[in-house]
């Protein structure tokens, strides 16, 4: 028997053959489609999952269940009651998609697969207890709590880039205002860059973007600061102090075993894990203990298939 995962990404879903070692034994691909109704959208995905089987030699009465990622929310009837970016507002999933492949289906949030995939084949696996965060354009999360996804009496739990870090801060696409997403995201790295050479355009990081503030990326100002550009190096300090004020939050609230950094800004590595690190413990209330270990995510594009087969 296999498991499969559909991740639902923003240009393209993305479907997984998962055996029990928890191995991608078949991948397949489709564009996501968000100007067709509902049911064409869910029957592509049912045929692309029965194509990619079929190529890893899987036939359909194999597949033990099907797990799906999504970039929103779904309740446990397997309704999805909101997913923006497809135009999907509490629509039956679960009941169309066995319209046209009949297996057991699971829907959950694409941060919570992922932080369930680093736990059970990733960074973290072999924990019990464990938060996923996801830095990209946005701050993604998954609260992982005796081995399962925490998402709160609600469905809805694990926001972690909605909690609120400034009062009356930055206002953030959600609504509110001094969300935790608006100073730690690339997104934050990226507007704290361009107000940094507005007052200092001598700066590297304008330099590096060919004089184009527009141009500027959150690579930008960390290459920048790298190079010791002295504008660059205050920026992410600052940068830096917030994502750490962030993760000893979580660690003060939760106490997992580990926390995980994922998404695009975790790929400066060293330069992104030791500041984090150095200044992390300085938040935390019990630093005098044991102390949560932060280490990145190995999984990468692979999670959000893996995690969704695992749900």
């Amino acid at each position: 028997m296999v498991r499969v995962g559909i991740d639902i990404g923003g240009t393209g879903i993305k479907v997984g053959i998962i055996d029990a070692h928890h191995s991608i034994i078949g991948e397949g691909t489709i564009p996501t489609l968000t100007d067709i109704p509902f049911e064409a959208q869910v029957q592509n995905m049912a045929k692309c999952v029965e194509d990619t089987a079929a190529k890893a030699g899987v036939e359909p009465y194999q597949i033990e269940m099907v797990g799906v990622g999504i970039p929103g929310i779904a309740n446990s009837a397997g309704e999805v009651i909101k997913c923006t970016n497809m135009g999907w507002f509490h629509v039956p999933f679960r009941s169309v998609f066995r319209r046209f492949l009949d297996v057991p289906v699971r829907i959950d949030n694409d941060a919570n697969v992922a932080a369930l995939a680093e736990s059970v084949a990733g960074v973290s696996k072999g924990t019990s207890s464990s938060v996923f965060i996801t830095i990209g354009t946005g701050i993604g999360s998954g609260i992982i709590i005796n081995g399962k996804i925490w998402n709160g009496f609600h469905g809805i739990g694990g926001e972690l880039g909605h909690v609120i870090l400034c009062l009356n801060g930055v206002p953030c696409t959600c609504g509110n205002r001094g969300c935790l997403e608006r100073y730690c995201s690339a997104t934050a790295l990226i507007r704290m860059g361009r107000e940094a050479v507005a007052a200092h355009p001598e700066s590297m990081i304008l330099s590096m973007a060919g004089g184009d503030p527009a141009k500027i990326e959150a690579r930008t100002v960390i290459d920048s600061a790298r190079q010791n550009d002295p504008v660059a190096v205050q920026v992410y300090g600052e940068y830096i102090d917030y994502l750490a004020q962030a993760i000893a939050s979580v660690v003060n609230l939760l106490d997992p075993e580990v926390v995980v950094i994922g998404g695009g800004v975790s790929k400066a590595g060293d330069f992104l894990m030791e500041p984090l690190l150095r200044e992390y413990p300085k938040y935390v209330i019990f630093n005098d203990q044991p102390i949560p270990e932060i280490k990145l995510a190995v999984l990468g594009s692979r999670a959000g298939v893996i995690g969704a087969a695992m749900l």
